[in-house]
């Protein structure tokens, strides 16, 4: 299928679908546009080749937010700073947050009133090219706040599905993006196709409009099949690659996105795997070979978790994250700077029930005590201060999990030494429990070495 981008009428620009299916059909719906084409972000076409020559230019965006009787003020805004980040990463500066509190409207999703404050500040900042909403949108609701606000419109899932587009490097990362894609796009067809609103229901006014919007939807239909299928013999080589590793222990870095595991990854393995102050750096699962006092184990930094993450994506990423169930041990990775960590603790544990990753041997490994340190102590502590108020934190902390945990600093390398002490520890006893009968003899590395 030919790419097709641009304004076109009663359909509107965003919602965009390359290389839907080959052949397509032939027909045409009304607006002489074949039938099937489906119209989204530019970013998402996956096979589409990235400029690098010059650096893509910013947009400029307001974020919308709902407190409703299941979510306070608080933890929203705290929502919405992270919903920044996103947007941030993705290429958007955000210039103003609307907070509006009522339960969300089948119709518009917010009130009358808010949209009209929205459309007005838009209005007065021309340089505003879109509107992002920290819930998901139908696409009737998309439809109805695009023609308000003169802006594209885009919700929480669709700006992650866009960032994951933008780093899907691998053929497995880029189908596993595109499944969860079409897998979104499918329940939103109907809400896209304005032209198809002047056909009424009853006898004497069914035409050819029905028709059309089902023959997407089986065409969508067809995709996400498609998809599935590729996306299995992909899944199939990768059991391959992981049955050649030999019997060596697994250790799968997990947690938050952006808590440090791909610096960790790098310290602990001697690579260099992409480590940015960005959600969702990794995309792609990395697998190095490190050792750690003589005893050789496989180490993998996974794809971040985060919160309201679109159920679609962890069912197309399930295949990469077979890293983390098949793993022997985990390594939980918390950012103990960011204020709202053990709200991420959480989000990880329930994803990984969702998956199905329980009883495994973790080992929670708070990240960035030098940073909690710069935000949160008064620079006038003495250090015996200082180090009483970590004393009290940490033992409070390992009070409270029942998993062993240690705290460090990938960046300064702070207590590095006590994470490999008990990272070996856990390693021989996984060892002595899958592989008794083994001789418990490796040749001899130097600490950290990767093969």
């Amino acid at each position: 299928m030919d790419v097709m981008i641009g304004k076109k009428p009663g359909i509107p620009e965003k919602f965009f679908l390359p290389n839907l299916f080959e052949p397509m059909s032939k027909q045409f719906n009304t607006f002489g546009y074949p039938i099937g084409a489906i119209y989204m972000s530019e970013k998402w076409d996956l096979n589409k080749k990235k400029n690098t020559a010059t650096a893509p230019e910013r947009e400029y965006c307001v974020l919308v937010g709902l407190v409703t009787q299941e979510l306070n003020e608080s933890v929203v805004k705290e929502y919405l700073d992270e919903l920044e980040f996103l947007a941030q990463t993705a290429g958007a500066d955000t210039l103003k947050v609307f907070i509006q509190k009522q339960n969300p409207d089948p119709r518009t999703f917010i009130g009358k009133g808010k949209m009209e404050e929205i459309a007005r500040y838009i209005q007065a900042h021309p340089e505003i090219t879109l509107a992002i909403f920290d819930d998901d949108l139908s696409g009737k609701q998309i439809n109805i706040l695009e023609e308000n606000l003169k802006v594209k419109i885009v919700d929480r899932s669709s700006l992650i599905l866009d960032i994951f587009a933008s780093r899907a490097q691998t053929a497995q990362a880029k189908t596993q993006v595109e499944l969860a894609q079409t897998q979104y796009l499918l329940p939103r067809l109907r809400g896209m196709w304005n032209h198809l609103e002047r056909q009424k229901g009853g006898i004497g006014m069914r035409g050819p409009g029905e028709q059309e919007i089902e023959t997407d939807r089986r065409i969508v239909r067809d995709k996400i099949a498609l998809l599935k299928e590729r996306l299995a013999k992909i899944d199939k080589q990768s059991q391959t690659q992981r049955k050649t590793r030999g019997e060596l222990i697994r250790v799968a870095l997990i947690g938050y996105t952006n808590v440090g595991k791909s610096t960790l990854m790098n310290l602990l393995s001697r690579s260099e795997v992409l480590a940015e102050n960005k959600l969702f750096a990794t995309l792609d699962t990395t697998v190095r070979k490190v050792v750690i006092g003589e005893i050789p184990f496989l180490l993998s930094d996974t794809v971040g978790f985060i919160r309201k993450l679109p159920h679609h994506l962890i069912e197309s990423f399930k295949s990469t994250l077979d890293e983390v169930k098949e793993s022997d041990i985990l390594i939980h990775v918390v950012d103990l700077a960011h204020p709202q960590y053990q709200d991420h603790i959480r989000t990880v544990n329930a994803t990984l029930q969702d998956l199905g990753v329980v009883n495994k041997p973790t080992l929670i490994v708070f990240n960035k005590v030098d940073l909690y340190r710069d935000r949160y102590f008064d620079r006038y502590l003495d250090d015996n201060t200082k180090s009483a108020i970590m004393a009290e934190l940490k033992e409070t902390l390992k009070n409270s999990f029942e998993f062993d945990n240690v705290f460090i600093s990938a960046t300064t390398q702070e207590h590095i030494t006590e994470l490999k002490a008990k990272l070996r520890s856990m390693i021989e006893i996984q060892y002595t429990i899958r592989y008794p009968y083994r001789p418990k003899t490796w040749n001899t590395y130097d600490d950290g070495d990767v093969e």
